[in-house]
Protein backbone atom coordinates (compact mmCIF):
# COMPACT_ATOMS: atom_id res chain seq x y z
CA UNK A 1 0.00 0.00 0.00
CA UNK A 2 1.52 3.36 -1.00
CA UNK A 3 2.37 5.80 1.77
CA UNK A 4 0.30 8.96 1.52
CA UNK A 5 1.77 12.30 2.45
CA UNK A 6 -0.57 14.48 4.50
CA UNK A 7 -1.77 17.68 2.88
CA UNK A 8 0.30 20.56 4.19
CA UNK A 9 -1.32 22.54 6.96
CA UNK A 10 -2.15 26.25 7.00
CA UNK A 11 -0.51 29.12 8.84
CA UNK A 12 -2.76 31.92 10.08
CA UNK A 13 -1.20 34.88 11.85
CA UNK A 14 -2.68 37.72 13.89
CA UNK A 15 -1.04 41.13 13.76
CA UNK A 16 -1.76 44.58 15.12
CA UNK A 17 -0.57 47.36 17.37
CA UNK A 18 -0.92 47.72 21.11
CA UNK A 19 -4.46 47.35 22.43
CA UNK A 20 -5.83 46.03 19.15
CA UNK A 21 -7.48 43.01 20.78
CA UNK A 22 -5.32 40.18 19.43
CA UNK A 23 -5.59 38.07 22.58
CA UNK A 24 -9.39 38.22 22.57
CA UNK A 25 -9.56 37.43 18.87
CA UNK A 26 -7.09 34.58 19.26
CA UNK A 27 -9.33 32.84 21.79
CA UNK A 28 -12.46 33.28 19.69
CA UNK A 29 -10.84 32.19 16.44
CA UNK A 30 -9.20 29.19 18.09
CA UNK A 31 -12.59 28.03 19.35
CA UNK A 32 -14.17 28.51 15.91
CA UNK A 33 -11.45 26.62 14.05
CA UNK A 34 -11.51 23.71 16.48
CA UNK A 35 -15.30 23.55 16.13
CA UNK A 36 -14.80 23.23 12.36
CA UNK A 37 -12.61 20.16 12.90
CA UNK A 38 -9.25 21.86 12.40
CA UNK A 39 -6.27 20.12 14.04
CA UNK A 40 -4.77 23.28 15.47
CA UNK A 41 -1.54 24.41 17.11
CA UNK A 42 -1.68 27.81 18.83
CA UNK A 43 1.51 29.72 19.54
CA UNK A 44 2.95 33.22 19.85
CA UNK A 45 5.89 35.47 19.05
CA UNK A 46 8.29 36.12 20.50
CA UNK A 47 7.95 32.88 22.41
CA UNK A 48 6.29 29.55 21.73
CA UNK A 49 9.32 27.49 22.76
CA UNK A 50 11.51 27.37 25.85
CA UNK A 51 14.17 29.36 24.02
CA UNK A 52 11.64 31.79 22.58
CA UNK A 53 10.02 32.50 25.93
CA UNK A 54 13.43 33.30 27.40
CA UNK A 55 14.05 35.71 24.51
CA UNK A 56 10.61 37.26 25.09
CA UNK A 57 11.58 38.01 28.66
CA UNK A 58 14.70 39.84 27.54
CA UNK A 59 13.04 41.84 24.77
CA UNK A 60 10.03 42.97 26.80
CA UNK A 61 11.77 43.65 30.13
CA UNK A 62 11.59 47.41 30.63
CA UNK A 63 14.84 47.22 32.59
CA UNK A 64 16.69 46.38 29.36
CA UNK A 65 16.41 49.94 28.08
CA UNK A 66 19.92 49.88 26.61
CA UNK A 67 19.04 47.14 24.12
CA UNK A 68 19.89 48.53 20.69
CA UNK A 69 17.65 48.22 17.63
CA UNK A 70 20.00 45.75 15.93
CA UNK A 71 20.08 43.47 18.97
CA UNK A 72 16.30 43.62 19.27
CA UNK A 73 15.90 42.60 15.64
CA UNK A 74 18.30 39.69 15.98
CA UNK A 75 16.65 38.50 19.18
CA UNK A 76 13.26 38.51 17.49
CA UNK A 77 14.60 36.38 14.68
CA UNK A 78 16.42 34.07 17.09
CA UNK A 79 13.08 33.33 18.74
CA UNK A 80 11.44 32.99 15.31
CA UNK A 81 14.10 30.62 13.98
CA UNK A 82 13.53 28.30 16.93
CA UNK A 83 9.73 28.50 16.64
CA UNK A 84 9.70 27.79 12.90
CA UNK A 85 11.98 24.77 13.20
CA UNK A 86 10.64 23.34 16.44
CA UNK A 87 6.91 24.04 16.21
CA UNK A 88 5.52 25.64 13.05
CA UNK A 89 7.21 23.76 10.23
CA UNK A 90 6.78 20.29 11.80
CA UNK A 91 3.09 21.03 12.42
CA UNK A 92 2.49 22.23 8.86
CA UNK A 93 4.35 19.25 7.40
CA UNK A 94 2.11 16.93 9.43
CA UNK A 95 -1.02 18.57 8.03
CA UNK A 96 -1.86 20.54 11.17
CA UNK A 97 -2.85 24.20 11.14
CA UNK A 98 -0.98 26.86 13.12
CA UNK A 99 -2.54 29.98 14.62
CA UNK A 100 0.23 32.37 15.64
CA UNK A 101 -0.01 35.61 17.62
CA UNK A 102 2.42 37.72 15.55
CA UNK A 103 4.98 36.54 13.01
CA UNK A 104 7.49 38.13 10.65
CA UNK A 105 5.19 41.01 9.67
CA UNK A 106 5.66 42.24 13.24
CA UNK A 107 9.38 42.67 12.61
CA UNK A 108 8.73 44.70 9.48
CA UNK A 109 6.33 46.86 11.52
CA UNK A 110 8.09 47.18 14.87
CA UNK A 111 11.78 46.77 14.09
CA UNK A 112 11.41 48.17 10.56
CA UNK A 113 8.79 50.91 10.80
CA UNK A 114 9.23 51.58 14.50
CA UNK A 115 12.99 51.22 14.95
CA UNK A 116 14.08 52.16 11.44
CA UNK A 117 15.86 48.92 10.57
CA UNK A 118 16.26 48.53 6.78
CA UNK A 119 13.63 46.44 5.02
CA UNK A 120 16.36 44.63 3.07
CA UNK A 121 17.97 43.50 6.32
CA UNK A 122 14.68 42.13 7.63
CA UNK A 123 13.98 40.38 4.32
CA UNK A 124 17.39 38.69 4.47
CA UNK A 125 16.71 37.46 8.00
CA UNK A 126 13.25 36.29 6.95
CA UNK A 127 14.74 34.18 4.17
CA UNK A 128 17.42 32.67 6.39
CA UNK A 129 16.13 32.47 9.95
CA UNK A 130 12.42 32.02 9.14
CA UNK A 131 12.99 29.76 6.09
CA UNK A 132 11.10 32.34 3.95
CA UNK A 133 7.89 31.02 5.52
CA UNK A 134 4.84 33.15 4.67
CA UNK A 135 1.42 32.87 6.35
CA UNK A 136 -1.51 31.70 4.25
CA UNK A 137 -3.66 34.41 5.83
CA UNK A 138 -2.68 37.35 8.03
CA UNK A 139 -5.43 39.03 10.03
CA UNK A 140 -4.40 42.61 10.74
CA UNK A 141 -6.33 44.33 13.51
CA UNK A 142 -6.19 48.02 12.69
CA UNK A 143 -7.23 50.93 14.88
CA UNK A 144 -6.03 54.46 15.67
CA UNK A 145 -2.95 54.59 17.87
CA UNK A 146 -4.70 56.73 20.48
CA UNK A 147 -7.51 54.19 20.83
CA UNK A 148 -5.15 51.25 21.15
CA UNK A 149 -2.94 52.97 23.68
CA UNK A 150 -5.92 53.93 25.81
CA UNK A 151 -6.99 50.29 25.89
CA UNK A 152 -3.49 49.05 26.67
CA UNK A 153 -3.09 51.52 29.53
CA UNK A 154 -5.48 49.46 31.63
CA UNK A 155 -3.50 46.23 31.36
CA UNK A 156 -0.90 46.95 34.04
CA UNK A 157 2.74 48.03 33.98
CA UNK A 158 4.02 48.85 30.49
CA UNK A 159 6.69 46.61 28.98
CA UNK A 160 9.78 47.77 27.08
CA UNK A 161 7.86 48.20 23.80
CA UNK A 162 4.74 49.74 25.30
CA UNK A 163 6.69 52.63 26.86
CA UNK A 164 7.47 54.03 23.39
CA UNK A 165 5.78 57.27 22.31
CA UNK A 166 2.91 57.83 19.90
CA UNK A 167 5.22 58.58 16.98
CA UNK A 168 6.77 55.11 17.30
CA UNK A 169 3.35 53.43 17.17
CA UNK A 170 2.21 55.61 14.28
CA UNK A 171 5.20 54.31 12.31
CA UNK A 172 4.32 50.75 13.33
CA UNK A 173 0.75 51.19 12.16
CA UNK A 174 1.88 52.75 8.90
CA UNK A 175 4.26 49.88 8.20
CA UNK A 176 1.53 47.33 8.86
CA UNK A 177 -0.91 49.12 6.57
CA UNK A 178 1.73 49.40 3.84
CA UNK A 179 2.32 45.66 3.98
CA UNK A 180 -1.40 44.95 3.84
CA UNK A 181 -1.75 47.19 0.78
CA UNK A 182 1.20 45.47 -0.91
CA UNK A 183 -0.13 41.93 -0.31
CA UNK A 184 -3.94 42.11 -0.48
CA UNK A 185 -4.30 38.41 -1.26
CA UNK A 186 -2.73 37.46 2.08
CA UNK A 187 -3.88 40.21 4.42
CA UNK A 188 -7.36 40.69 5.84
CA UNK A 189 -7.73 44.17 7.35
CA UNK A 190 -10.02 44.07 10.38
CA UNK A 191 -11.65 47.10 11.98
CA UNK A 192 -10.40 46.70 15.54
CA UNK A 193 -12.53 49.63 16.76
CA UNK A 194 -15.56 47.31 16.49
CA UNK A 195 -16.84 45.07 19.28
CA UNK A 196 -15.03 41.75 19.86
CA UNK A 197 -17.94 39.81 18.34
CA UNK A 198 -17.87 41.92 15.19
CA UNK A 199 -14.10 41.57 14.88
CA UNK A 200 -14.38 37.80 15.31
CA UNK A 201 -17.00 37.73 12.58
CA UNK A 202 -14.66 39.63 10.27
CA UNK A 203 -11.87 37.16 11.07
CA UNK A 204 -14.06 34.11 10.48
CA UNK A 205 -15.05 35.54 7.10
CA UNK A 206 -11.38 36.22 6.38
CA UNK A 207 -10.31 32.61 6.89
CA UNK A 208 -13.44 30.97 5.44
CA UNK A 209 -11.77 30.25 2.12
CA UNK A 210 -9.18 28.07 3.83
CA UNK A 211 -11.79 25.83 5.44
CA UNK A 212 -13.09 24.16 2.28
CA UNK A 213 -12.54 20.44 2.63
CA UNK A 214 -11.64 20.45 6.32
CA UNK A 215 -13.12 17.42 8.02
CA UNK A 216 -14.13 15.78 4.74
Amino acid sequence: MPVTTPQRGRLITLEGGEGAGKSTLLRGLEAHLRAQGVDLVVTREPGGTTVGEAVRGVVLDAANNELCAEAELLLMFASRAQLVRQVIEPALAAGRWVLCDRFTDASFAYQGGGRGQPVERIEALEAWAALALKPDITLLLDLPVSTGRARAAGRGEADRIEVEGDSFFERVRGAYRDRAAAEPARFRLLDATSTPDVVLGQAIQGVSGLLAGVGS
